[in-house]
């Protein structure tokens, strides 16, 4: 995608953080109409009266549960009767649990059905239609913990991986029928899933110690990787070396996350 002028975007978990800079980028660029889906209307609106505020009514908020296949369907249902076919899906919801064994079943459930389900069921319902129409561009927020790990938080970074996965086996099976694929892997993002677990949580320190940056410096990056066509999108780009330590020497690099853990814990 080499410009977002005159494009239909829906973002999930778009009601703040990078979803919301996101959708003020993706709007700043031209795109035609952007749809902001989140799970509650009124921070839909919120969000949306924000953006129009800043770039004219070229804005939907839009409630929905993103791993509900009939939800997902219905938010692009309006996105399309508003603005015209989705180009740009970005499949951008994301939630953290802070726990390790202690973690329920419900929470593996429900951190497997927003993690990745969602990015499943939004690829369901808009890659055939994509394909169709001879391209579209499907944009996935994972985490570098997809990449590596995260301590402290094994639900979210067995889930990333797989939303790392997912978005591989897109781009394998179907980069060669138009269909554009690109994965988000930041660390540290100034958002309110960051603020309120700090000095709570293992995995938000672990985050936090590395840098934390602000959504639009990401949402900056995003569009440029859209530009050069780049899968792998990576905010922290120290990120790029640690993946390549950790496929050089996997036992040092298991050792040093066993450190970075031992020193997060002893507040050192």
């Amino acid at each position: 995608m080499s410009s977002l002028d005159g494009t239909t975007c829906l973002i999930t978990g778009g009601a703040r953080g990078i979803g919301y800079a996101l959708a003020d980028r993706f709007l700043a660029e031209g795109a035609a109409g952007v749809a902001v889906v989140d799970l509650d209307q009124g921070d839909c609106d919120t969000a949306a009266a924000r953006l129009a505020e800043r770039h004219g009514d070229r804005v939907l908020a839009h409630a929905a549960d993103v791993s509900d296949e009939g939800a997902v369907r219905d938010a692009v249902t309006a996105t399309e009767e508003r603005f015209g076919p989705v180009d740009l899906f970005a499949a951008n919801a994301g939630i953290g649990t802070g726990l390790g064994l202690d973690a329920d079943d419900d929470v593996w459930e429900r951190t497997w059905q927003v993690n990745v389900m969602a990015h499943v069921v939004a690829a369901r319902v808009v890659v055939p239609d994509m394909l169709a129409r001879g391209g579209g561009t499907f944009l996935a927020t994972a985490s570098a913990a997809g990449l590596l790990a995260q301590i402290g938080d094994a639900p979210y970074s067995v889930t990333k991986h797989a939303a790392v996965a997912f978005a591989e086996w897109l781009a394998i099976t179907h980069g060669d029928e138009g269909l554009r694929v690109h994965c988000l892997c930041p660390q540290g993002v100034n958002t309110d899933l960051l603020r309120s677990g700090m000095g709570l949580s293992d995995a938000v320190e672990t985050v936090a110690i590395h840098g934390v940056i602000e959504p639009e410096q990401v949402a900056g990056d995003v569009v440029a990787a859209l530009a050069e066509g780049r899968f792998l999108i990576l905010p922290h780009p120290e990120v790029a070396q640690y993946q390549q330590r950790k496929a050089a020497d996997p036992d040092r690099w298991l050792a040093g996350m066993r450190r970075l853990q031992a020193r997060i814990r002893g507040g050192s």
